[in-house]
């Protein structure tokens, strides 16, 4: 029997995606719930898992737009497996098994390994390149499209200014989307942005005495993001109207606090929320940050993950960024960054001290939100990581730890 697999709805008003990879090739044997391809949404990448055991082919490119319900590949449920492949081979692209990952372990070796996608075949033979000389990045060293764009001929070859090559890379739908927003952002709202900076050293201490039983009883680090977080929490309910967004020629301003934070993935900036963070203790943001940033990183942040905040936190400091003015995350009125923390001379009761000093940037929606609060905001947040210990812990350190 054949059975035609058509491209899922990955979430509400999503009507096309984009097949980002192939993780199989034509006529090869697929196990039923195994990932055969990677698409892209504009607001995510995501798996395409196979419906059926059986014999695949494949009715769409990589690169190619489709739409939500159209048939991408066929697979023939008749086909017998492979003698000698065994569903331990399969189960390798299949993240919905339970697995133990082993930190720097050799890549497994699988058929699939140093197999071109339909894709990069094309380009590697317009570029006389044998694919055995193309080291491949995709799942079980499968050599993907940009590993063939990416391959150069051998020094022996006849390629004169072989070392002046460019490259041209189709913007993944989740890119072009990122691009289109970033732009609305600028051309759709009054955005201005202030600055401030931070003395770290409350956090620093409290940081060095307790980090350790902290993440020993709770199996999670104790960083800066639990308490940026809640500073954040707390600066927002005394500062409503950056808690608000524009619908048309209303306000709305909510009573929660769901914060999202940009991390950096694998397809590019994933912006996943963390939700009521107004509920969460320290303990509680920093679960949830490691889990979103591990979603991120892996390629499984869903569409409902990214969707619905209604502040955000960005942290260029990990990239070493001194100082910038963050780009508002439409349709929010506001967003934090947050930069790297420098050791500074500053002025404390009338003596210079050299401090860990933090510089930070709110930009936000000039439309809405005044001088007054987007100033008070910050002092807010400020004054907050400034002394945790009275406005964040209530004056009990372990307790708010849940040490």
């Amino acid at each position: 029997m054949i059975v035609e697999m058509k491209v899922p709805s990955p979430g509400e008003s999503i009507t096309e995606v984009e097949i980002a990879t192939w993780l199989v090739a034509n006529g090869d044997y697929v196990e039923k719930d195994q990932a055969i391809a990677e698409v892209d949404s504009d607001k995510a990448t995501l798996e395409l898992p196979a419906e059926v055991s059986g014999t695949i082919t494949l009715k769409a490119e990589e690169g190619e737009a489709v739409a939500v319900g159209q048939v991408v590949c066929l697979i023939d449920t008749s086909a017998a497996k492979p003698e000698g492949m065994s569903n331990s081979t399969v189960a390798v692209n299949n993240k919905t098994a339970t697995s133990v990952v082993i930190p720097d372990a050799p890549a497994s070796t699988t058929y699939a390994t140093g197999a071109a996608s339909p894709a990069a075949k094309k380009i590697l033979s317009e570029k006389g390149i044998d694919s055995a000389s193309v080291e491949g990045t995709g799942r079980d060293g499968r050599i993907t499209k940009e590993d063939a764009l990416n391959a150069v001929p051998s020094m022996g070859s006849n390629s004169v200014g072989a070392d002046r090559d460019s490259t041209r890379t189709k913007l993944s739908m989740l890119r072009r989307k990122v691009a289109e927003r970033l732009v609305q952002a600028k051309n759709e709202t009054a955005m201005l942005t202030t600055f401030n900076e931070v003395d770290m050293s409350a956090i620093f201490d409290i940081r060095k005495k307790y980090k350790d039983e902290f993440s020993k009883k709770h199996d999670v680090g104790l960083g800066f993001m639990s308490f940026f977080t809640l500073a954040t929490v707390r600066a927002l309910k005394m500062f409503p109207a950056v808690n608000s967004m524009i619908d048309g020629q209303e306000m709305i301003t909510y009573n929660f606090q769901d914060i999202s934070i940009a991390v950096s993935g694998p397809k590019g900036l994933m912006v996943p929320v963390i939700r009521h963070a107004e509920k969460l203790t320290f303990k509680g943001v920093e679960e949830e940050v490691k889990r979103l940033a591990i979603r991120a990183r892996e390629g499984q942040i869903t569409v409902d993950e990214m969707t619905g905040g209604t502040f955000t936190i960005s942290n260029g400091g990990v990239f070493g960024s001194m100082l910038s003015t963050p780009i508002i995350n439409p349709p929010q009125s506001g967003i934090l960054g947050m930069h790297n923390i420098v050791e500074r001379p500053v002025a404390i009761n009338g003596k210079v001290e050299v401090r860990p000093i933090m510089y930070l940037a709110l930009s936000y929606d000039h439309r809405i939100i005044d001088g007054r609060e987007s100033v008070g905001f910050l002092v807010a947040v400020k004054e907050a990581i400034e002394n945790p210990e009275e406005f964040l812990m209530d004056n009990n350190i372990k307790k708010a730890l849940e040490l």
